[in-house]
């Protein structure tokens, strides 16, 4: 059968009005859905999100994508699960103003709906066009006067910490745990419980309430905790032997091979040999790309600064400057630099028709390909520079570098040949005897000053320039705005992630920016309401 149309009455009855005129100061946002839920979700967008589903007309009455679209909106705006949001459907008259299901005794969708339609949404790249269709609806509404703005936009980008989901444990336990994983997985496909095959296989560890209970040992002394790392460790080598002999085949198919390449994963990561034993010993440091979680595959261990750690993801979104809207979203394990988030971005803005005209950024992003196609381009990149400190010694800032004849002169009026990427040596003999040393480098003598070349030392030049005015320095205070915006990203969405995987919560981000642009075009709107009214 056809997909169906969401096709709700446009005019309002009189129990709307009554709602309307409650949700007047509280909850404002579904008063504006309700008003203009006809124009976010038209009838290019309904054909849109139709073509997600095959027309075949098997299976179940279908319920309209724009039904369920806006189901996952109102969710993420009152930060509800998909069971509570079917009850909401019922038992709330604003949901079911919203829906244009008043007075109904039944939700209009299921439990299933909401999460099959959000797996078709990622799959199909869809959620970004919901994200797309708020900024679209901005432009047609007159108070954003879109035709005043400028042609190429202000573009300011940064980024947030996002606790995982997933539950993050040490060493024993992240074995451990995988471990129960694949026990677990054998189980169900022989039709056995954990506890039978454990006691085949040997492996004590699965049939205590933890792993460190089943181990039992001192673990504030080192002899007793290596002694459960061997043991742990022997348990594990019998476990792969079983399976090598049991279920060969099986392991190299899912789901049992997922939970293999887990348990193999983890242990290289934080295992290694110990020389002088030969036993196995728990990796000294940290392993550079470290999983931190057997349920959820992405999270890795992040920094919000040099002494404040956590585990999880970034959250990055570039919004317009002018109009407060968030144009594009990405969420990436917190180990990865910001940088790497710039291509799915750029990408995001370049489906959408952005074109940038100045680029807010902060440091993190500096290095990335955009900022030279920015400045290609003819546009504007500020950034809070470099700053170079030396403590009580010349900084960097007093030596004069010309970029056009490649030269560096220091205060003393030494002159050395400079290239970009590189460290420039001051000559130790000329260093030795000047009368400015002791202000200059603390180095032995026989070793002369040295000062780093940026690989973007035009740039950085060009930044402290844009620093150092009082024009400069307003510009820069108005990426300030986008660090608001992250901190209503959190208000609404959480500190902490609703899904597993990066991609999942790339689509929670994604709806939540939508959210907050679909309060932001209501809040202009009521603004200009005043306005006229005064």
């Amino acid at each position: 059968m056809p997909i169906p149309r969401w096709s709700p009455s446009s005019e309002i009855t009189r129990q709307e009005r009554v709602l309307l005129k409650r949700l007047d100061r509280t909850r404002k946002l579904f008063a504006f859905l309700r008003q203009h839920r006809l124009e976010l979700f038209d009838d290019g967008f309904q054909t849109e999100l139709a073509s997600m589903y095959r027309a075949t007309g098997a299976g179940k009455v279908p319920v309209p994508p724009a039904l369920i679209a806006m189901v996952v909106l109102l969710q993420a705006y009152l930060g509800v699960s998909d069971a509570e949001a079917v009850e909401l459907c019922v038992v709330d008259l604003r949901w079911q103003m919203v829906l244009g299901c008043l007075g109904a005794e039944e939700p209009p969708l299921s439990q299933g709906a909401i999460v099959d339609f959000r797996a078709r949404l990622i799959a199909h790249d869809m959620d970004r066009r919901l994200l797309e269709r708020t900024v679209e609806l901005a432009k047609r509404t007159r108070e954003f006067d879109w035709r005043k703005l400028p042609k190429q936009l202000h573009v300011a980008i940064d980024s947030k910490p996002l606790e995982g989901a997933g539950r993050v444990e040490d060493t024993f336990n992240l074995l451990g745990h995988a471990a129960r994983k694949i026990v677990t997985c054998v189980a169900a496909m022989l039709e056995r419980t954990v506890e039978d095959l454990a006691r085949e296989i040997d492996l004590p560890i699965l049939l205590g309430t933890s792993v460190k209970q089943a181990l039992d040992v001192q673990w504030s002394d080192p002899a007793h905790k290596d002694a459960a790392l061997q043991d742990l460790v022997a348990q594990l080598d019998r476990l792969e032997r079983w399976l090598g002999e049991h279920l060969t085949r099986q392991m190299t198919r899912p789901p049992l091979r997922e939970a293999v390449q887990t348990l193999r994963q983890l242990r290289a990561q934080d295992l290694e040999p110990d020389p002088p034993t030969g036993k196995t010993r728990i990796r000294e440091g940290t392993a550079p790309d470290r999983r931190v979680s057997v349920e959820d595959a992405d999270m890795r261990h992040g920094r919000k600064s040099k002494t404040k750690l956590f585990n999880g993801f970034k959250e990055h979104i570039a919004m317009d400057l002018d109009t407060d809207l968030i144009l594009a979203g990405v969420v990436l394990p917190a180990n990865r630099p910001e940088e790497e988030a710039i291509p799915t971005l750029e990408k995001d803005l370049a489906h959408a028709g952005v074109a940038i005209g100045s680029l807010y950024i902060d440091r993190g992003y500096i290095r990335s390909p955009l900022v030279e196609r920015v400045l290609a381009d003819g546009g504007q990149v500020l950034c809070r520079p470099y700053v170079a400190r030396n403590g009580n010694l010349f900084a960097k800032s007093e030596f004069r570098i010309n970029l056009r004849r490649g030269t560096i002169t220091c205060p003393a009026g030494q002159t050395q040949r400079a290239r970009l990427g590189s460290v420039v040596q001051f000559d130790p003999a000329t260093c030795d005897r000047c009368s400015l040393r002791d202000r200059c480098t603390d180095a032995a003598r026989g070793h002369g000053r040295t000062v780093s070349i940026a690989p973007d030392e035009p740039l950085q030049q060009r930044l402290q320039k844009q620093a150092a005015t009082p024009l400069g320095r307003f510009r820069l205070r108005t990426r300030s705005a986008v660090e608001h915006r992250l901190a209503h990203v959190a208000r609404c969405q959480g500190r902490r992630a609703r899904y597993r995987g990066s991609r999942k919560n790339v689509f929670d981000l994604r709806r939540t920016a939508a959210v907050l642009n679909l309060e932001t075009i209501q809040r202009v709107a009521d603004q200009a309401d005043l306005r006229r009214a005064a």
